[in-house]
């Protein structure tokens, strides 16, 4: 097969989840003997769009990629330059992320500029459907959808949406594969003592960016529950703040949490991230709703237990009693969800993780990926 090209955020962007996957995406890639680049944004979000501090990373850039930052996100100009330049390189195959409907016109623009008939263009949707809708998503969204070959879910939720959208054309479903590349796991002891944890604490972990269909606020009101202030189980919070961080701390002052939530609310390098997930244990995912969740393929990696609400996809990959505990999006259901976890003990889920996490390796994803630009 000839090039590669992923479409799709990377570094120096500091888009979390979906950077992350792009750039361990093509290294896969290249373990598998291909020629992979990455086409990412000089400018993904308009400032006014972006409610986080900053949309880019002081982290050195990841070695032996070729990442093009070249994309303008609101210009059409740029749009058709771009695609031009794709064309004019005639990959075989093109990736391409898709993860919410602003980006539709831009990069729906450009794929069909590069449209050959040698060339395949298969989308990886996070979401089909947004979190957080607004005006003009449906339009969007179909305008990006008709520009793509073929589609792949890595949840039965997105996997089921794709089909109502796009029934013409092949949609396959496969694993998000495990964050593997933020180095391995750290002793529990060593990763408190980095972020100044005590060793003998109960500590219970959000990750990410926070944003309301995360359901912080329902950990939080859980956090109230006397059975977990009687075990003195500590919340560790840590990510950005995506919307105002206001009311999160007056709920925090005004029901006394203040020793027993810690706030780390700043974009989480990727040196931080052992630290953060081996000091844990046990990693909360309280949404409200999900399609799938890049923090879950994270505690995998680092073998950490999950308590997951049953909303989504998430449940796909949390087998209940597992390799963690699902339960209702309601803070009394969280509640009983971390007391009944240390009720049994992390090591109760220690075997089921190891086990589980080899479905997710990212060759599943490559030829996954490989097996669809044949169809």
């Amino acid at each position: 097969m000839g090039s590669i090209f992923i479409i799709g955020p990377a570094h120096p962007l500091r888009g979390g989840g979906i950077v992350s996957f792009n750039e361990r995406l093509a290294t896969a890639f290249q373990e598998s003997g291909h020629s992979c680049e990455i086409w990412s944004f000089s400018l993904q979000y308009p400032s006014f769009l972006f409610p986080g501090k900053t949309q880019f990373s002081t982290s050195p850039a990841p070695p032996n990629l070729t990442i093009h930052s070249v994309i303008n996100s609101i210009n059409p100009f740029n749009w058709i330059r771009v695609g031009k330049a794709i064309r004019k390189r005639r990959p075989s195959l093109v990736v391409v992320r898709f993860w919410i409907p602003f980006m539709g016109p831009c990069l729906g623009t450009i794929l069909r500029i590069i449209k050959r008939k040698e060339t395949k263009i298969i989308c990886i949707a996070d979401n089909a459907i947004p979190h957080e809708k607004r005006p003009g998503d449906r339009i969007f969204s179909s305008y990006f959808f008709n520009s793509c070959d073929a589609f792949i879910a890595m949840s039965k939720t997105v996997e089921t949406d794709l089909k109502s959208l796009v029934s013409n054309k092949p949609v396959q479903r496969t694993v998000h594969p495990l964050y593997d590349h933020f180095g391995n796991p750290v002793s529990k002891s060593s990763a408190r003592e980095k972020l100044g944890i005590s060793p003998s604490e109960k500590v219970i972990l959000f990750f990410g960016f926070i944003r309301k269909y995360k359901g912080l606020d329902l950990l939080l009101e859980a956090m109230c529950d006397s059975r977990i202030k009687e075990q003195n189980i500590k919340l560790l919070i840590a990510g950005e703040f995506y919307e105002k961080k206001e009311p999160f701390l007056a709920f925090i002052e005004e029901n006394k949490l203040n020793q027993s939530v810690r706030l780390d609310s700043h974009f989480i390098a990727d040196s931080e991230i052992a630290n953060y997930l081996c000091a844990a244990d046990v990693v909360v995912q309280p949404y409200r709703n999900a399609t799938q969740s890049g923090v879950t393929p994270l505690a995998f990696h680092f073998e950490k237990p999950m308590i997951v609400t049953n909303v989504g996809g998430l449940p796909e990959m949390v087998p209940n009693e597992g390799v963690g505990l699902v339960c209702a999006p309601t803070p009394n259901a969280i509640a009983d969800a971390i007391i009944r976890f240390y009720e049994k003990g992390d090591d109760f889920f220690h075997a089921g993780i190891v086990e589980e996490k080899k479905k997710y390796d990212w060759s599943t994803m490559i030829n996954t990926i490989m097996e669809l630009s044949q169809k």
